[in-house]
């Protein structure tokens, strides 16, 4: 079975939703509203993003014409569309992945140590090597659902998912120049956009 490929928009749609599926059951599955606030919180997402209503409708009905979303209505005879995700019955995950995939969708490269941390609503690992473990089990996967990265030297690897390219702002954030990221488009000089271009173009290698 090939993996789906998800673009920024899906991803987060896509991780927004498994998340709020495990955080707040009561309120799941989600409105277009609540959807919104979710993809877009400030906290727990990396990048953060400013995705409009109508761009969560274009991507949801993309992702539902792949079968990887649901939509549900609130009740009998009620015109309250909710989103449901379908990624955890099309990949069947154990908990323990399904925790990392949602994190790694949300926040982009992290480390083993990151991902114990930000996965404690979502699931128990008991220490740093019980996550190294399962992330082991997903990159030996007959489809490999995640890949560990080149590691940078004096920091720990980085793990990212193989459901869709990694956006360029979490690289960016990393090189530590993410504020200085429209200077690209405004008036840097050459040797400084040079330099941030072959940064790039080496990170982005590293997810391919």
């Amino acid at each position: 079975m090939a993996l789906p490929v998800l673009d920024p928009t899906e991803q987060r749609i896509i991780g927004s939703l498994l998340e709020k599926q495990r955080t707040v059951p009561a309120s799941y599955p989600l409105s277009l509203n609540a959807l919104r606030l979710a993809c877009n919180q400030t906290s727990s997402r990396d990048p953060v993003m400013e995705l409009s209503e109508r761009d969560l409708q274009d991507a949801a009905r993309t992702l539902k014409d792949r079968g990887l979303l649901r939509l549900v209505w609130a009740g009998a005879g009620s015109r309250v569309v909710k989103y449901h995700q379908l990624l955890d019955e099309v990949l069947e995950p154990a908990d323990d992945e399904r925790a990392l995939l949602t994190v790694l969708l949300l926040r982009g490269a992290q480390s083993a140590g990151e991902l114990k941390t930000r996965t404690e609503r979502l699931h128990p690992f008991a220490d740093k090597e019980a996550v190294e473990a399962c992330l082991a089990r997903l990159a030996a996967a007959p489809e490999p659902l995640v890949r560990e990265t080149q590691v940078q030297h004096g920091r720990d690897a980085r793990w990212i998912h193989l459901l869709g390219p990694v956006p360029q702002a979490d690289f960016l954030a990393r090189l530590g120049i993410g504020a200085r990221a429209d200077r690209l488009s405004t008036g840097a000089d050459a040797a400084q956009r040079q330099a941030i271009t072959s940064a790039l173009e080496r990170l982005l290698g590293e997810a391919e």
